[in-house]
């Protein structure tokens, strides 16, 4: 009798020390990922002066064009990697105020990249393609983020395939941001997702890939 209450005493024991294990690694692993997030985020800033610096210095200064397609390629890359990573961690964790006024900031530096791609491909008579996916963030219905996933994934796969030919730039469209919205509405974008295809086409419904591709000649 002494060793089953000892034995049921070691099971409570070992039952509560690993039920706090779980919870204090859990913990670990939601503030590791936060942190990644952060930090993005406050790369994003730099890269959002960079890129309005960026923008000034266009209008003052004659670049040679090789040199500004080639950093404008490397930066298209490297929105498109950071978007991936970013909606992983997102995904991970549930939306709040804090997250979606930090997304802003991508948002942002994302539709700074997209005015320089413009003015880069009209000044250097570039022949690559901007692709910009419009897509709801906060609260989309369950028919809309189905709808996303299957254009995420057909225009992950296009960049994939073009590679430097397109430049991939995910903007959110409804987080109320006063310079996206003006866009939205020069190009008359009333429906999301959308994507708009070098300033000139939109296309909010698709199959396949080659309903986008068709467009890229």
């Amino acid at each position: 009798m002494v060793n089953q209450k000892y034995f049921f005493l070691y099971a409570l024991i070992l039952t509560f020390v690993v039920f706090n294990i779980g919870i204090f690694m859990g913990y670990m692993l939601e503030s590791s990922r936060i942190d990644k997030v952060n930090k993005l985020y406050l790369e994003a800033e730099m890269e959002l002066l960079d890129q309005r610096i960026q923008k000034d210095a266009l209008e003052i200064i004659d670049f040679d064009c090789d040199i500004l397609v080639e950093e404008n390629i490397k930066f298209a890359d490297k929105i498109f990697e950071e978007a991936l990573l970013i909606q992983r961690y997102e995904d991970a964790n549930k939306i709040n105020q804090g997250i979606i006024f930090q997304h802003k900031r991508y948002d942002l530096l994302r539709t700074l990249f997209w005015i320089n791609s413009i003015r880069i491909k009209e000044k250097c008579n570039s022949d690559y393609h901007n692709l910009v996916y419009f897509y709801k963030y906060d609260g989309p219905s369950i028919e809309q983020k189905s709808k996303q996933r299957f254009f995420s994934k057909l225009l992950s796969e296009l960049k994939e395939e073009k590679g430097n030919k397109i430049m991939l730039i995910p903007i959110a469209a409804d987080n109320e941001i006063s310079s996206i919205n003006l866009l939205l509405d020069k190009y008359n974008v009333k429906e999301f997702p959308t994507i708009l295809i070098d300033e000139s086409v939109k296309i909010t419904d698709l199959e396949t890939i080659e309903d986008i591709e068709k467009h890229l000649n």
